[in-house]
């Protein structure tokens, strides 16, 4: 249990809980809102239903994050749809969904899974699909889900249908000889 404990807190306390404050907020380190490009094949967007949709081979970048999938989906509030102008800002964001081949690179962790959702009000990440995975390094944790609250920086992996929780990390010290 402290063995886990401790690779939680390697992986995640740090670094993510910054990508979770300042990149998905859109903070830079001088508190100034970063820009977010997104390219893609194609956008479909919905003022109805409050729901952007970019798809093939898409990029997202904002800062040093970057995601990269097959989907990406971005539903935003109302203050965001009244506004008229989709550059009022990710405050209006609601949940970002990206689908396909999902990779997140930030700092120096990846983030791979084949969906990742991000809540914007509640701060909590949702990767999953077989062998989604972070990893730090030389550090990883993989299951079929993994759920991560920023607010508390709470993380549970599960396992999957054919495969459990792997957690692999490296320490200087003797470990559980």
């Amino acid at each position: 249990m402290a063995i886990a404990a401790a690779l939680a807190l390697m992986l995640f306390s740090g670094d993510l809980r910054a990508f979770a404050q300042n990149r998905v907020s859109g903070s830079d380190k001088t508190g100034q809102k970063e820009k977010i490009q997104i390219v893609a094949d194609m956008l479909t967007s919905d003022s109805g239903t409050h729901v952007a949709e970019f798809s093939g081979n898409v990029r997202a970048t904002q800062g040093e994050t970057v995601i990269t999938s097959d989907r990406l989906k971005i539903v935003y509030s109302e203050k965001l749809a009244a506004s008229k102008n989709p550059s009022a800002g990710e405050g209006a964001i609601e949940t970002i969904i990206a689908t396909g081949n999902v990779r997140i690179s930030f700092d120096n962790r990846v983030a791979t899974a084949q969906e990742a959702v991000y809540n914007t009000e509640s701060k909590v990440l949702v990767l999953s699909g077989a062998h989604s995975k972070i990893t730090s390094g030389a550090d990883s944790i993989t299951g079929e889900k993994i759920t991560y609250n920023r607010n508390d920086g709470h993380i549970t992996v599960e396992s999957g249908r054919n495969s459990r929780v792997e957690a692999v990390f490296h320490t200087q010290s003797d470990g559980i000889r």
